[in-house]
């Protein structure tokens, strides 16, 4: 699973949002050390061919209220790549309408045993990079307030066996940016998912840095930096 997310407003996360051609990419960023699920989240989608920010909250699953919007009783900030393909499933049709791309400079992710934690570490890209995690988004209308808002999710991937000594459940789904992989993810004209059937492996595009910290919410690190080179 991913649990959180490393949004620092850090200028090679600003040039990858500019690369990813959005209008005005840099005006409402949600900027933050330790996105958390159900925060908000600045996520990039393509309506008619443009690209724009939209802010989500990191739970795709939304239940209505009275005067708005909660995040679900059940468990959606993560979309498992297994379940893409279900029908009825809380992702299929987003998977196939509305999917979207996070701009990161990292994730971290926590190691249980028994259901305590057992370690937890950050992973972030090496100098020079930010990172692209593929997503899902849905929108969510009530009918008395009028309020329209977003909701999105990470897909998930299975363990990589370079991170299975670290986090042994699963991984994020990290986009290429060096070929036209992420043009076709935005192109919400493209229906036919069975041509993304290659990114749901556990795959690392990029080579990531491992640090163990003492707790997601201070993020001391407590040993060497490791790097994790790329595929």
């Amino acid at each position: 699973m991913c649990g959180r997310l490393n949004i620092i407003d850090d200028p090679f996360v600003r040039s990858l949002l500019i690369e990813l051609g959005v209008e005005s990419p840099l005006e409402n960023v949600h900027w933050g050390r330790f996105k958390r699920a159900t925060d908000t989240l600045s996520v990039v989608r393509e309506f008619d061919g443009k690209r724009q920010l939209e802010q989500a909250n990191w739970w795709l699953l939304q239940e209505r209220t009275e005067n708005g919007f909660k995040p679900s009783k059940y468990t959606s900030f993560n979309t498992r790549y297994d379940k893409l393909n279900t029908p009825r499933s809380a992702g299929y049709k987003a998977y196939r309408e509305s999917r979207c791309v996070i701009p990161v400079k990292g994730f971290g992710e926590t190691e249980f045993i028994n259901k305590k934690p057992l370690h937890y570490y950050d992973f972030t890209t090496e100098d020079g990079q930010a990172m692209v995690l593929g997503g899902l988004v849905r929108q969510w209308f009530h009918p008395q307030t009028q309020q329209s808002i977003s909701s999105c999710s990470v897909i998930t991937l299975p363990p990589h066996e370079k991170l299975k000594h670290i986090h042994s459940k699963a991984m994020p789904l990290i986009l290429p940016q060096h070929d036209n992989t992420i043009d076709m993810w935005l192109d919400s004209s493209l229906t036919n998912t069975q041509v993304f059937d290659d990114l749901l492996k556990p795959h690392l595009p990029q080579s990531l840095i491992a640090t163990q910290i003492d707790k997601p919410s201070t993020y001391h690190a407590i040993s060497q930096p490791i790097v994790i080179n790329a595929d």
